[in-house]
């Protein structure tokens, strides 16, 4: 079991026991055992024990043994993971009742039994955890490991508009934990790929939503609609594309998302909508409101085919692939994949 990293086990049993661990639901004896004594929450340092056993034990991550660098930095984006799902308030203190309401439990026992790493869509997918991170490493060119505005202007081939860029680096969706002035480092980036590429998840809708209510005050107006869409159709003007004006951009979201009150939207109009990721792509992301204008009807079957995958479990299976195939390619051409640098080689 993935618990049993801490002291030996002889403390280990003692404390179980004496603890009365054994009437203890699992989460509040996971909480238990790995938060600090004197603390009623659980930081993200505490969840090291766990994944240091992981990374040891578990047959779909052996191949990593040689390269501790990536170890470190699988580790660390599966706690970033972990903490922008279950840690709801945002604040870096999971508390016990966070725990016990997430699926994080049941995601460790999945990867306590499944020796292929990356069934374990939830957290602890290797491909995952390498899809974000080379994406990371593709806009960071001088692999400083931070990120500036002009570095994540390229992301997803020019999908985002500056002016959302803007709100993003005016760290009003979250503030950045980097301490560097005007850069995202690679826990803020692993916020910002989870959020722009699945944008039907709860974490997701609460940034986007801080985005775009520009006043902060609850509820995003047509004019703050109109304020990032105004870039769109710029954009759509420059690539000689007929534009659609906001006033019919205006009435289709209406549609989509039915508010209670047609003059503006709350979170709770958007949480309860399945087209909310939609309204948020419409208004700053051109190649994804272009795909969702035309509904690419391979999607729509893939969709139909695996309905219990989630927006961000098709986006990483599609670019692993990608990835993978570019990775044969560099090898094909020039017999050694120099995609990293010497310090960071790519692991396979």
């Amino acid at each position: 079991m993935l618990f049993a990293s801490h002291g030996c086990r002889d403390a280990f049993v003692d404390y179980w026991i004496n603890g009365n661990m054994l009437t203890k639901d699992i989460a509040t004896q996971m909480y238990t055992i790995l938060k600090q004594p004197d603390l009623r929450y659980l930081a993200q340092d505490d969840f090291k024990p766990i994944l240091r056993e992981l990374l040891a034990t578990h047959p779909g991550l052996e191949f990593l043994q040689s390269t501790p660098e990536f170890q470190e930095r699988y580790a660390e984006t599966v706690v970033y993971r972990i903490f922008y799902y279950v840690n709801r308030s945002g604040n870096g203190r999971l508390t016990l009742r966070e725990l016990r309401r997430s699926d994080l439990i049941a995601a460790m026992q999945h990867a306590d039994e499944e020796d292929d790493i990356n069934k374990v869509l939830r957290y602890f997918s290797y491909e995952h955890f390498y899809v974000i991170y080379c994406k990371f490493w593709e806009l960071d060119t001088d692999h400083d490991f931070l990120i500036d505005k002009e570095n994540l202007i390229r992301y997803g081939n020019h999908a985002l508009t500056y002016r959302i860029v803007d709100r993003i680096f005016s760290q009003v969706p979250r503030k950045f934990t980097s301490k560097v002035e005007g850069k995202m480092g690679y826990e803020d980036f692993v916020y910002f790929i989870l959020s722009e590429e699945d944008k039907s998840s709860e974490p997701s809708l609460e940034y986007w939503f801080k985005c775009i209510d520009m006043d902060g005050n609850g509820v995003i107006t047509r004019n703050e609609m109109q304020f990032f869409y105004e870039e769109q159709l710029h954009r759509m003007e420059c690539m000689a594309q007929e534009p659609v004006l906001f006033e019919d951009i205006l009435c289709q979201i209406v549609d989509m998302i039915s508010p209670e009150n047609e003059s503006y939207f709350t979170l709770r109009d958007l949480k309860g909508s399945k087209l909310s990721g939609s309204v948020f792509n419409i208004l700053f992301n051109l190649n994804k409101f272009m795909a969702f204008e035309t509904r690419d009807p391979f999607l729509i079957r893939q969709e139909r085919e695996n309905p219990n995958l989630t927006e961000w479990d098709r986006f990483a299976h599609r670019e692993y692939i990608r990835l993978s195939m570019e990775e044969d390619a560099e090898d094909a051409s020039n017999g050694s994949a120099d995609v990293w640098d010497e310090s960071l080689e790519a692991p396979f």
